[in-house]
């Protein structure tokens, strides 16, 4: 009995010890396994963190681009409401101008000569100031009719001039910034020959 005992002994101890072995070799096949989890988990976490702050970084500079465009914008179109009042006292110098004939400017004695020449200054002054609060006028004689700076007021026959350009001013325009502040009143041609495509319309032909 003894004898037998001692005979299977070795092999129960070398069995218990390979099954201790791959007991422990699973637990570690285990533990690695919950870490290479773990870790992914953690990579996906990362990435997950990452494509967030992208995207809010996208946010705050788009945020800042359009609050900067929007300063800019107020600052200059602020006086936007003020420049358009001002527009009729301008028209007004104008008139007062034009109502004196040259005629009687030639015959007018030193007091309407001098009266006369003061309110061409203001009117020069006036514009000038506007002119640096970046109001100018809208120059549109010889242009092409742009309904997006003109109004139409009438049409002009005349076979000389190229068919839809302005010829003549009714009212001046004024534009701040790239806005229009108010359109010209303007008179164009019509009957002339078709203006000339420009070279962008005739590679488009």
């Amino acid at each position: 009995m003894t004898e037998e005992t001692n005979k299977n002994g070795p092999d129960a101890d070398a069995a218990e010890a390979y099954a201790t072995e791959a007991q422990e070799d699973q637990s570690q096949a285990e533990a690695e396994g919950g870490e290479t989890d773990a870790l992914e988990a953690l990579k996906a976490e990362n990435a997950d963190l990452r494509d967030r702050f992208l995207r809010l970084a996208a946010d705050m500079d788009n945020l800042r681009r359009r609050t900067e465009r929007e300063i800019k914008d107020a600052k200059s179109y602020a006086m936007t409401g003020f420049a358009r009042d001002m527009l009729s006292v301008s028209d007004n110098l104008r008139r007062a101008i034009e109502s004196l004939p040259e005629d009687a400017r030639a015959g007018a004695d030193a007091a309407v000569t001098a009266l006369i020449e003061g309110v061409e200054m203001t009117e020069r002054g006036m514009l000038a100031t506007m002119e640096r609060h970046g109001i100018r006028k809208i120059e549109p004689v010889g242009q092409k009719f742009d309904p997006n700076f003109h109004q139409a007021m009438f049409e002009v026959p005349n076979p000389d001039v190229a068919n839809n350009t302005v010829v003549q001013v009714v009212q001046a325009g004024y534009a701040i910034g790239e806005r229009v502040l108010r359109p010209a009143m303007v008179g164009v041609a019509k009957g002339g020959p078709k203006a000339e495509a420009s070279a962008e319309d005739a590679a488009k032909a």
